[in-house]
């Protein structure tokens, strides 16, 4: 089971995985710990991260960048307006409102949502873990910034389901970076809570989060924001100082070539960074455009004051968090800095003066969240034991239900008929689960809506539930119990719709059973008030209840009067009493999330995922096949004037030559562009002429090595079978004969064999193969081991008075003994064996009776 965690940032994302030993970031194709969040589509297969990066330059209309921006908004979104005018590829509105991305692919014009192209570079990331954990790759956890919306976190979600992905959970960025910072924490109060400011400023936005902490959880207490400040802000303060700058200097326009705009901003990133550390930089850009080179200069305090206007933007987020957090400056004990573009130095002052303290810098400010992640993932998964740690996370908007009431004189589309209730407020744990009860004779909708969007700026609406068809008896107005749920994703939906059906029989009681009888129908009333198993918040769903059970007392306009039988006094002579028995059915709950892709869209999704990525499969195989022709060529001719040289004639060199030359020559004219299989068939050709020679010559070098081994198995046993040493004298004088005429068989075999070869030149075919004399090797081992290797035989033994065994000679032995050492070939002590058995007590009795007899 895969423990793996995303980064995925606006400009690169990061792929941590959990091993035995702990949390790792693993590393790309090209061995870097970052991966740059682009896809190029080319006019044959797509370039997907390091790869798209270094295709972007060359074909930037057609490398999507900063698509994390685009997902789940609003084509009329100002802010996503924004952002467009700094984008060089096409992006244009669908028919459904929502962005849709337009690119040159297999020589045709291709539309892409977001979504996709979210999913394709999850698909690239994937990989990447795949590539280091050596597993497929199923489970994971995905890092999502706070302010994403319930339609962004549903399309991250089919992101993931697109290329195989199963998330466990999307976890805040902030939330993620707070676990990796306490986890590893051994010096966490166990009753005072330790309050930490995390400040992430990355490449497109900020995130604030104050977490408390206690040994073994963190409480998230605050979430804050601004969704454009970032190191992406500051770079375009300088570009567009340097291209007013440029217009007016060199009279070139960068506007008008995309191509010119990347390379601006490549260098002005590249000034930004130069500036974190200098108090000036230069900026050099060799024929940005009309074949000019331009020069720039700047120093930290021009480039600070051009900034002020997003350096005043800090301070908002960082209000507000300590307001949400009902928390003094005095009571953040610690700030910990983190992100990309949080080292621009004003930054790092402007927090300086609003915490009075100086922030911190323990953790990787780039590394940090997809560590955080990993962690989360690893503690879902049952595959590693992890530190008992809980994390209490809180959902950073307000969610409320509204439906339509069922009052007598209720027009179908008159607003005041609309009611609402707040369902889950800004800062409810997640997960959550909470119930409310309604009253209705048939199907109804329930409309799910966030509390508050000046924040947001999204629509209002998130999705509409119908629950229904359903029949109740007599047609009248019964209880409908639904269940909302907000998973651990952050994402609200009705989870089920339960109809409640209520029946009076008749049950004989008397005085004594009354107030026995009396008991469970009291627990029958908070049927509506009831706390579903997995809520985290008792309080809070009886209330959200509570104001469920009065809406709906004030639809049907009369008050629920069903518990009344209980307080009713019964007479102690009554023979027969009403009770109640529930009746509970459940009712099909339809969704329409306003956005979101339906299944249908998300099932074609992954189909057309599938087709390019076995069309990239097909393009690298081919590409690796080409490479291996052009390497063979230019390996092949190098050594037939070196190595090979003796063992191929003049003639067949100079031919071999030609047809080398001739095959480069094609490489780069004909055969640029051809199919795997024509790549493949030209290598075979060539390897057919090259095979031979080649052959030659390994066989020359590794015969020299084959024949010393040869004749050491010969004359070792050849030896062996003509010595006088003891070991062997139980052999047959005639079976070491066989040895010695096997032996010499070999012999006269080789030397028969080396002779011949002797006489050929080295660009013959040898007559003497390495393969053959490993063969001969070893039917002459196979032949003569048994026999050399014979164990000496068992020596007879006699028998005491006493029954107890002994060996010839003068050392007393045990049975046991015996038996161990008759199985010891070529050994000559057998008391240490006798020593090493375990005999019983009785037969040691028997031994030492027998010795002093």
């Amino acid at each position: 089971m895969s423990v793996v965690g995303f980064d995925f940032g606006n400009e690169s994302c990061v792929v941590a995985v959990a091993r035995q030993r702990g949390i790792d970031v693993v590393l790309n194709d090209e061995s870097k710990r970052e991966t740059p969040a682009i896809v190029c589509f080319g006019e044959k297969q797509r370039f997907i991260g390091t790869a798209g990066a270094a295709c972007s330059l060359m074909n930037p209309k057609n490398s999507i960048s900063e698509f994390k921006r685009l997902i789940g908004r609003k084509f009329s979104d100002p802010e996503l307006q924004r952002d467009l005018k700094s984008l060089p590829f096409l992006v244009t509105e669908g028919i459904d409102g929502y962005p849709l991305i337009h690119v040159q692919y297999l020589g045709e014009a291709k539309k892409f949502t977001p979504t996709q192209v979210f999913g394709m570079m999850l698909s690239n990331l994937k990989g990447i873990a795949e590539n280091n954990l050596t597993t497929a790759v199923v489970d994971c956890c995905i890092g999502i910034p706070v302010y994403f919306t319930d339609l962004q976190r549903r399309a991250v979600l089919d992101a993931a389901t697109i290329v195989g992905l199963h998330p466990l959970q999307l976890i805040h960025e902030m939330t993620a970076t707070a676990l990796a910072y306490g986890i590893y924490k051994t010096d966490l109060p166990e009753n005072d809570q330790l309050n930490v400011a995390f400040v992430d400023v990355g490449h497109a936005s900020m995130q604030v989060c104050i977490a408390g902490f206690k040994k073994g959880q963190l409480k998230v207490l605050a979430h804050s924001y601004d969704r454009s400040l970032g190191g992406k802000d500051f770079d375009e303060v300088l570009f567009h100082h340097f291209a007013t700058k440029f217009k007016e200097e060199y009279k070139i326009d960068v506007f008008q070539n995309a191509r010119a705009c990347l390379r601006l901003r490549a260098a002005c990133e590249k000034m930004k960074k130069m500036l974190s550390a200098n108090s000036e930089a230069p900026l050099n850009i060799e024929c940005l455009m009309d074949e000019k080179d331009v020069r720039g200069f700047m120093k930290r305090d021009d480039f600070e004051q051009l900034s002020l206007p997003i350096l005043e933007r800090v301070r908002g987020p960082l209000d507000k968090a300590l307001a949400e957090a009902n928390l003094t400056i005095e009571n953040v004990h610690m700030v910990e800095v983190v992100g990309s573009g949080s080292r621009v130095p004003a930054i790092t002052r402007i927090l300086t003066e609003f915490f009075k303290k100086e922030p911190r810098r323990t953790m990787n400010a780039s590394e940090c969240v997809a560590k955080g992640c990993a962690l989360k993932c690893a503690i879902l998964s049952p595959t590693f034991k992890v530190r008992e740690f809980q994390v209490n996370e809180s959902l950073p908007f307000s969610i409320s239900l509204a439906w339509k009431g069922t009052g007598p004189d209720a027009q179908e589309n008159a607003p005041q008929n609309q009611q609402s209730s707040l369902v889950f407020p800004k800062g409810n744990p997640i997960p959550s689960i909470k119930a409310l009860t309604f009253y209705r004779s048939g199907t109804f909708s329930i409309d799910v809506h966030y509390g508050d969007v000046s924040e947001l700026q999204t629509p209002t609406k998130i999705s509409t539930y119908t629950i229904g068809p359903f029949q109740t008896a007599n047609s009248e107005r019964t209880k409908v119990k639904v269940k909302v749920r907000l998973n651990i994703h952050g994402i609200v939906s009705l989870e089920s719709a339960m109809l409640l059906e209520e029946n009076e029989v008749e049950v004989p009681i008397t005085k004594e059973s009354a107030g026995e009888n009396t008991k469970p129908n009291i627990n029958e009333a908070p049927i509506e008030a009831a706390t579903p198993p997995a809520s985290n918040d008792t309080s809070a769903n009886v209330q959200d209840a509570k104001v469920s059970t009065d809406a709906s007392e004030g639809e049907n306009g009369v008050p629920q009067n069903e518990d009344k039988p209980l307080q009713t006094n019964i007479d102690t002579k009554a023979s027969n009493a009403p009770k109640k028995k529930v009746k509970k059915t459940s009712i099909a709950v339809s969704e329409l999330v306003y956005g979101a892709m339906a299944s249908l869209d998300v099932q074609k999704a992954i189909e057309k995922e599938f087709e390019m990525a076995l069309q990239d499969r097909v393009m690298e195989e081919t590409k690796d096949k080409k490479n291996a022709v052009e390497a063979y060529v230019y390996d092949m001719r190098n050594k037939l004037n070196d190595k090979y040289q003796e063992f191929v004639i003049a003639s067949e060199r100079e031919d071999f030559t030609a047809k080398l030359q001739e095959v480069e020559d094609w490489l780069y004219d004909e055969g640029e562009d051809e199919t795997k299989g024509v790549y493949i068939a030209k290598l075979e050709a060539l390897k057919k002429q090259g095979d031979p020679i080649e052959g030659r010559y390994k066989e020359y070098m590794e015969r020299g090595n084959i024949i010393e081994q040869f004749m050491y198995c010969i004359n070792s046993y050849r030896e062996a079978a003509k010595s006088k040493d003891p070991k062997f004298d139980h052999i047959d004088i005639n079976e070491k004969q066989k040895v010695i005429n096997e032996c010499v068989e070999a012999e006269k075999w080789f030397m028969e064999k080396q002779q011949l070869q002797s006489s050929l030149p080295k660009y013959i075919n040898p007559v003497l193969l390495s393969a053959e004399i490993r063969k001969k090797a070893e039917i002459v081992d196979r032949f003569c081991k048994p026999i050399m290797t014979k164990p000496r035989p068992t020596k007879p033994t006699t028998s005491t008075g006493s029954g107890a065994p002994y060996p010839q000679g003068d050392e007393k032995q045990h049975p046991r003994g015996n038996a161990n050492a008759s199985s010891n070939e070529n050994t000559g002590d057998r008391s240490s064996q006798a020593a090493s058995a375990s005999p019983e007590p009785m037969e040691t009795d028997d031994s030492e009776n027998a010795g002093s007899a």
